[in-house]
């Protein structure tokens, strides 16, 4: 009988730092949208972090201008427009009313959104294992909502189910890029979707009463800090970041930043005071388990 030995994958130490990295900059994302709303309203917000977004990509995207295939447009601008703006603008809304720690949690469902639609659209195998992970995922959102906002609270719940929307998103702009913009190296996508929807936010930002808040309000140059960082540090650092991590290590190793990201955003609720409970970390306990489960 012949005796095989299982390979395993070396990880490199610094593709953990990489990691540790990548949780501490997307879980802090959160902390940063809750202080970029003291000075400026949700609309502002999103287009402020969409256009600086934009303004960073844009060097990259003018140099790799003739290599875009634009009979491709309309998919780029969905993944642009479904899976950065109308997020960035939900996120946003949803933190007027609920804590930062929160959205954070919540925003542990993408994966199994994912999942979700890729299996009803975009042929996706299904598994029992992929059904109980998305129950159990669902199951801790719907616990969560009903113990941070109470079961009467429906406005309060229906500003979390913001973040639920925002996660739907993600989810179809992921599935879109992998049906549609597979021949695409994801960085590029990254850059040209988010100039195409960035450029329009910019312009929309003076319609916006974005130069009226930058004269009246007195925070309004912290916040505007902290949505500076929050676009240059969450999106194009967090972009470089993350595909720097799976071209050393592999995409299973790097999506397991999905289990960091809530735990820093709790860390950062605490730090700023949020009320966390031990039913926040059952909810979030059930989501994590969801996504672990779904991905097996």
């Amino acid at each position: 009988m012949k005796k095989t030995k299982e390979k395993t994958e070396h990880i490199p130490p610094l593709a953990w730092l990489v990691l540790l990295g990548l949780g501490v900059v997307w879980g802090s994302s959160y902390i940063l949208i809750k202080k970029s709303l003291i000075a400026f309203d949700p609309v502002q917000v999103a287009c402020l972090r969409i256009g600086i977004t934009s303004l960073c990509f844009l060097p990259f995207v003018l140099w790799q201008l003739k290599k875009v295939d634009w009979t491709k447009w309309k998919q780029l601008f969905i993944v642009g427009f479904i899976g950065s703006l109308v997020p960035a603008f939900l996120f946003s809304l949803a933190q007027t009313k609920i804590s930062s720690s929160l959205t954070g949690i919540l925003s542990s469902l993408t994966p199994l959104f994912t999942l979700l639609l890729g299996i009803a659209f975009f042929r996706l195998k299904s598994s029992w294992s992929k059904v109980i992970g998305v129950v159990l995922g669902l199951a801790g959102a719907i616990w969560l909502l009903v113990a941070d906002r109470g079961i009467g609270d429906l406005e309060g719940m229906g500003y979390g189910m913001l973040v639920v929307a925002a996660c739907f998103c993600y989810a179809l702009s992921s599935n879109v890029v992998k049906a549609h913009l597979q021949d695409m190296p994801t960085f590029f996508i990254s850059g040209v979707s988010y100039v195409m929807v960035g450029l329009p936010s910019i312009i929309g930002l003076f319609f916006f009463g974005f130069v009226e808040t930058m004269k009246t309000q007195e925070h309004a140059w912290a916040s505007l800090g902290y949505v500076s960082i929050l676009a240059v540090s969450s999106t194009v650092l967090g972009s470089l970041f993350f595909f720097k991590l799976i071209k050393d290590t592999n995409v299973v190793f790097a999506s397991t930043v999905s289990y960091l990201i809530p735990m820093v955003a709790i860390l950062w609720g605490v730090f700023d005071g949020e009320s966390i409970t031990l039913w926040h970390f059952g909810g979030m306990a059930s989501i994590l388990v969801g996504v672990y489960v779904a991905r097996k």
